[in-house]
């Protein structure tokens, strides 16, 4: 059974054909880099060998600023296909679930992590006590004490004077940081009310595999590793919203379930709505597995005085009293992971640490996490409870070494 989500709308799609790993990148120790030529090579090392992490391996070579010198992946093919096609020395492929750990403690810069998000945090704070700059795929986590390892971690890096992005890619577009910009100056006005929705007729019917190593290789539909759809893949809307709203959730209450997947599979639906200091609610859908629908990321927040409306596929516009922005911004699939792959080069070369893209992407993460939990228990639930629950999701990895 083809337990893959659809390939055809976006590149990210690869990743979830069964990266097993993260992609890691290593970092330039702070001595190194105020002396460090503008055009110099960073030497970084990819966790995560699989379709996202190949993916981006290619994007990170092909800027010419960095060098892969090492790689990990639980599974050995997925590390010797990176490692061939990037010239990575074979002594240095390091595999199983403790490679990582062998990669963090040979010599290189930074890390790319791009495993199944459960091992984010796991992953992105060790390379940091490693010493390394670290750039991580989203989301940051699949559960909350996940993401507060990820806060953790990003203030430790800041700190240590270390390097710390999180690839989200709407936030990564100078129109969307224009527009977003400008509603946290007021051009709209206080906010009345905030939308967000995810249809996508990709991501599949598939079951979780039933044994733990093709969990590793198959994991999208394993909900302790991707963290169901909403964490994995819808965060993208609810990084925007949260982003526009600049607060986090006080509560959430929803609803969603599996009508077009089977039975043991993650959700095809969620519905929920979040509330928000000041009474502000934020109503936010995302479905998947439906044939023909219209791929969206989108927000969308009304205003007192007009409207911000944005779509990672399409156009950002905003319109205020006095101020109005209109752009076409694509697909931003490839660009936006372009700007944030040259913005962490010259973070290091530069010794900019205040690594801004850290607790936007806790706070969104949290909202995620916050929506499923209340969609799956059907009942109100506070983020404040959420995280003093501190319930931890634990793939069952029996026999993997």
């Amino acid at each position: 059974m083809n337990t893959q989500p659809d390939q055809k709308r976006i590149p990210r799609r690869a990743f979830l054909a069964g990266t097993a790993a993260a992609a890691t990148f290593t970092i330039m120790k702070p001595s190194l880099v105020f002396g460090a030529d503008a055009n110099s090579k960073l030497e970084i090392g990819l966790i995560g060998c699989g379709g996202r992490g190949s993916w981006i391996a290619d994007l990170f070579a092909q800027s010419g600023k960095y060098q892969f010198v090492a790689g990990a992946d639980y599974f050995q093919d997925k590390v010797d296909a990176m490692g061939e096609k990037h010239q990575v020395d074979a002594a240095r492929r390091y595999t199983g679930l403790s490679g990582y750990k062998r990669l963090l403690d040979s010599k290189l810069d930074a890390v790319v992590i791009e495993t199944p998000p459960y091992f984010h945090p796991q992953h992105a704070a060790a390379a940091v006590d490693a010493g390394k700059h670290v750039y991580l795929a989203k989301p940051v986590a699949v559960d909350a004490p996940g993401c507060l390892t990820v806060a953790e971690a990003g203030k430790r890096a800041e700190a240590r004077k270390q390097v710390f992005l999180v690839d989200f890619q709407t936030r990564a577009n100078e129109h969307f940081r224009n527009a977003v910009g400008l509603v946290h100056k007021g051009a709209i006005g206080k906010l009345v009310m905030v939308e967000a929705f995810y249809p996508w007729s990709g991501g599949g019917r598939g079951l979780p595999p039933v044994k733990p190593e093709e969990q590793l290789r198959n994991w999208y539909y394993v909900l302790p590793l991707s963290g169901d759809f909403i964490v994995e893949q819808s965060i993208h809307s609810l990084d925007i919203a949260t982003w526009i709203i600049n607060a986090d959730p006080v509560y959430a209450r929803g609803a969603g379930g599996r009508t077009a997947r089977p039975a043991g599979s993650i959700y095809d639906h969620f519905a929920v709505t979040y509330g928000f200091p000041d009474d502000l609610m934020l109503s936010f859908t995302c479905i998947q597995s439906i044939p023909m629908i219209k791929d969206e990321i989108r927000a969308r927040a009304y205003g007192a005085d007009g409207f911000i409306d944005v779509d990672y596929f399409g156009t950002v516009n905003l319109r205020g009293s006095e101020a109005a922005v209109r752009a076409n911004v694509d697909d931003l699939y490839t660009s936006g992971v372009v700007v944030n792959i040259n913005e962490f080069h010259a973070a290091i070369l530069n010794g900019d640490y205040a690594n801004k893209t850290v607790v936007p992407s806790v706070r969104s993460n949290l909202t995620a996490v916050l929506g499923r939990e209340a969609a799956y228990r059907k009942t109100e639930l506070t983020l404040a409870s959420l995280i003093k629950e501190g319930k931890k999701l634990e793939p069952n990895l029996a026999g993997c070494s």
